[in-house]
């Protein structure tokens, strides 16, 4: 369809099995993601780039712990592992992504303070990544999700392109979840009641 857009987030190796955030699940999905890479006409990646020592990153922090909280400017942030780290093997994407037919990547979290999930804005909630005004120009307004994390990044993506006014649809089958706290379910939530489409197949 000309209007319509798949977007793949976080495919990359630090997500994947072995990685240094590892996704449960995220390899399985990789057949699911490349048929829905086939299946499409328009496809955009989105890639975690962290510079080193990221305020995201426990790491960071003196004494902090991976997946404990700390109050940032914006609001309460999970610490992380170092993941993703600009340049690094943990970067890329998977070698088993069909990234070649790629028309854009959309680089997030390369600014040293704040963290970034959605591929549309990060999370001060204020700073943009331009893909909204990118997708308009070009004339879609469908918009079709997956990868990882389904908690996180797909999550927040797919919330903040209805609220830009995409129509929305999340492959669920075609997602793995870090389920940090009942994340997982929780986020499912809320998306649907974002009107999100869940029901979509691979």
């Amino acid at each position: 369809m000309p209007n319509e857009a798949l977007i793949v987030v976080d495919m990359q190796n630090d997500f994947c099995d072995g990685g240094a955030l590892a996704v449960p699940g995220a390899n399985a999905i990789l057949p699911l993601v490349n048929r829905l890479i086939g299946r499409h006409d328009h496809i955009i990646l989105t890639q975690d780039w962290h510079p080193p020592r990221h305020a995201s990153f426990a790491s960071a922090w003196k004494d902090a712990a991976p997946f404990t909280t700390a109050k940032f400017s914006y609001g309460p942030q999970t610490l992380w592992p170092d993941h993703c780290v600009q340049g690094t093997p943990g970067a890329e994407f998977h070698p088993e992504l069909d990234a070649v037919r790629a028309q854009t990547i959309v680089r997030k979290g390369y600014h040293p303070g704040i963290d970034s999930y959605s591929a549309f804005r990060e999370n001060d909630r204020m700073t943009r990544t331009g893909l909204d005004g990118y997708l308009k120009a070009r004339g879609f307004t469908k918009l079709v999700f997956c990868g990882l994390a389904l908690d996180y990044c797909v999550a927040w993506s797919a919330i903040d392109a209805r609220q830009a006014g995409f129509d929305v649809a999340v492959v669920v089958e075609a997602t793995a979840a870090i389920d940090l706290d009942g994340s997982r379910k929780r986020m499912l939530t809320d998306m649907r009641q974002a009107g999100i489409n869940l029901n979509a197949t691979a």
